[in-house]
């Protein structure tokens, strides 16, 4: 049997996939996830979403994908991974993932590009559409595919942009569109994830054992356990949840009940621990 059935739980309350049923919305979260949707709405263009590793950019994503999933004027696309090669396997990249056909394999950039106009004018303008790129991970563009997503938000009416495109990326994503001014003027909204506050931190906590079906009275975690673990995460959701599934799986093997301070402090002693012996190995290796 599975450690949370044991606690009384129906599913896993601290996996670090993405799923949106799990995901808190914090303040902060809540502010990033309504003004994409205005953004998207009002055809704006360009939304960018900044925050340290951690911060729950990605959760952030999928609950906007949820979202989407519900409109049925809305066409979207997300990509996981934005490291292309070149020009010519972006654009036929795109093309693919929103279902348009490329008759001939030695089409040039610019027909490409073209190919790609006529669906973004067709989708957005005949059929009344939203066609939306939603872009996970996107520091790790290059300079070519951010040249590449500038010309894409050129294509635009009167009135909107034929192309809403959402990224949302580390901190350093600012820097590297700060140095293309061109791109940077586009951004119609920008936003930094900081990490959670120790409210929003029980909360967090509280939300996803009882979203995974807890449903006893007592708290699982006492507000000691909840500060130790606050301290150590310094409110970083994801770290949270990992410290939080591993209470949880010492509890059962403890034999205890609730999640208290001693518990947390065993757990983040032995992670320390691990940490430095992990560190002595490399430099044990770097010197052989």
């Amino acid at each position: 049997m599975s450690y949370y059935r044991i606690l009384g739980f129906q599913k896993e309350p601290f996996s670090t996939s993405p799923d949106p049923e799990f995901f808190y919305l914090s303040r902060e979260h809540e502010i990033a996830l309504t003004n994409i949707l205005i953004e998207l709405r009002l055809k704006r263009g360009l939304s960018v979403i900044l925050g340290d590793i951690g911060t729950g950019k990605t959760s952030l994503s999928r609950r906007l994908i949820q979202e989407l999933k519900e409109r049925e004027d809305f066409i979207f696309h997300m990509i996981l991974e934005p490291s292309f090669e070149n020009e010519d396997v972006f654009l036929r990249y795109l093309l693919g993932n929103f279902d348009v056909p490329i008759i001939d394999s030695q089409t040039d950039i610019l027909n490409l590009r073209s190919e790609l106009e006529k669906f973004l004018f067709q989708k957005g303008v005949i059929e009344n559409k939203t066609v939306c790129l939603i872009i996970d991970e996107a520091q790790k563009m290059s300079e070519m595919t951010l040249e590449v997503l500038r010309i894409l938000l050129n294509y635009e009416t009167n009135e909107y942009k034929l192309l809403q495109l959402v990224l949302l990326g580390q901190l350093e994503l600012y820097t590297k569109i700060m140095d293309m001014r061109n791109f940077f003027d586009r951004i119609s909204f920008k936003y930094i994830l900081n990490p959670l506050n120790f409210n929003e931190t029980k909360e967090l906590i509280e939300f996803r054992i009882r979203q995974a079906g807890y449903k006893a009275n007592m708290h699982l975690f006492l507000d000691e356990a909840v500060r130790e673990i606050y301290r150590y995460s310094r409110g970083y959701p994801r770290q949270i949840t990992m410290l939080c599934y591993r209470a949880l799986k010492s509890l059962v093997m403890r034999k205890k009940v609730v999640v208290d301070a001693e518990l947390i402090e065993k757990i983040i002693h032995d992670e320390v621990k691990i940490g430095w012996q992990r560190n002595d190995l490399l430099l044990q290796r770097e010197n052989y």
